[in-house]
């Protein structure tokens, strides 16, 4: 738990946290996606067939335990993982109602909609958008119908419906500072809650709060696998919450190793020297250089040359386009590959 420190802001209650504490339990969450994604990422490239799978349905799978995940924190802590780990709680109209029992139905309903459903939707939006800008850079505009339009309406307008809910989220921070509201974040407004402390009371039942009623002989079959299935969810969240503890301190390490402030010690203990040239760059096959012109899935000499950056080789581009936009590997060597990764090689004789 993070300890409460020095306030640097006024607070109309004392169980009103700070800004700070409420914007560091926020990113926390935005720093554990990354590293998990990256490591998938480094688990796909050395390992394609057996690992590709968990690159290209990353974010399902990290959805579905985000989902899980909060779904145990806010039955069991009344609170979500990162607000449960800064000492934090979720209450109501009733804030008389104690941690342990956690939220009211439509409460939890909203929070967890809005903490595990509406990441995932934005993520896929924006990955929709970079995909359209990019096919919209190689491909020929074609008559379009009206839900065709349509749809590249919203494409158009969701930067802007970003930048409109970024500068509410902002507005909504300074009206919290200033004490003019309860909640820094819109989210929590729209699931109608706001955060306070995690009181004594409430961690001492939390301790000694059980898992779950035990089976009993007079229960139907229906109800003893719903609370063995409970059981088996409530495990496995825990194992994910005990491993995201352990691996935020981890993460926040990672990034500050990477970061821009680090970067130059970094370089100096990670670069390696640069290699001679080769020798004898003029050799036997210089009289034919033809065959280092074919491409190699059309077998022809190529025309429109372009690279795939994940892999290093050259095709025609309309060859590598076609199998990257149906498969999203490189043909030869089967690494994750998108349409962003082609780069056109213009050549002097060109």
């Amino acid at each position: 738990m993070a300890e409460r420190g020095a306030h640097l802001t006024t607070a109309a209650a004392e169980d009103r946290p700070s800004i700070f504490e409420v914007l560091a339990q926020d990113s926390l969450m935005s720093a554990v996606k990354p590293a998990l994604q990256h490591a998938v990422k480094i688990l796909a490239e050395s390992n394609p067939g057996r690992y590709g799978i968990l690159w290209r349905n990353f974010d399902e799978i990290y959805s579905m335990l985000d989902l899980l995940l909060q779904h145990h924190f806010l039955s069991r802590t009344s609170a979500s993982f990162s607000e449960n780990f800064y000492g934090l709680k979720r209450v109501g109209a009733d804030s008389s109602r104690p941690a342990y029992q956690g939220l009211r139905r439509r409460q939890h309903l909203r929070s967890l909609l809005l903490l595990a459903l509406l990441p995932y939707l934005r993520t896929k939006l924006e990955k929709v958008l970079a995909r359209q800008r990019d096919e919209d850079d190689f491909s020929i505009r074609l008559p379009q119908s009206l839900t065709q339009k349509m749809y590249r309406a919203f494409l158009a307008a969701y930067p802007y419906i970003c930048m409109a809910w970024d500068g509410w989220t902002f507005f909504h921070q300074l009206l919290y500072i200033f004490g003019k509201t309860k909640t820094h974040s819109p989210l929590l407004w729209l699931a109608g809650v706001k955060l306070s402390y995690l009181t004594a009371h409430d961690i001492h039942s939390l301790d000694l709060k059980p898992v779950g009623p035990a089976l009993s002989p007079n229960q139907s079959i229906g109800e003893k696998l719903q609370r063995v299935f409970s059981t088996v969810v409530g495990g496995v969240a825990v194992s994910l919450s005990t491993s995201l503890s352990l691996g935020v301190f981890f993460v926040q390490f990672l990034d500050w190793w990477y970061s821009s402030e680090n970067q130059s010690t970094m370089k100096s203990l990670t670069s390696l020297p640069t290699p001679p040239p080769p020798l004898h760059l003029e050799d036997q096959d210089s009289s034919s250089p033809i065959h280092t012109k074919v491409c190699p899935l059309c077998r022809k000499v190529r025309t429109n040359d372009t690279a795939l950056a994940t892999s290093g080789y050259v095709f025609c581009y309309r060859c590598i386009y076609m199998y990257v936009k149906a498969n999203h590997r490189c043909p030869l060597t089967g690494y994750p590959s998108e349409l962003q990764h082609l780069i056109k090689i213009y050549s002097p004789e060109g």
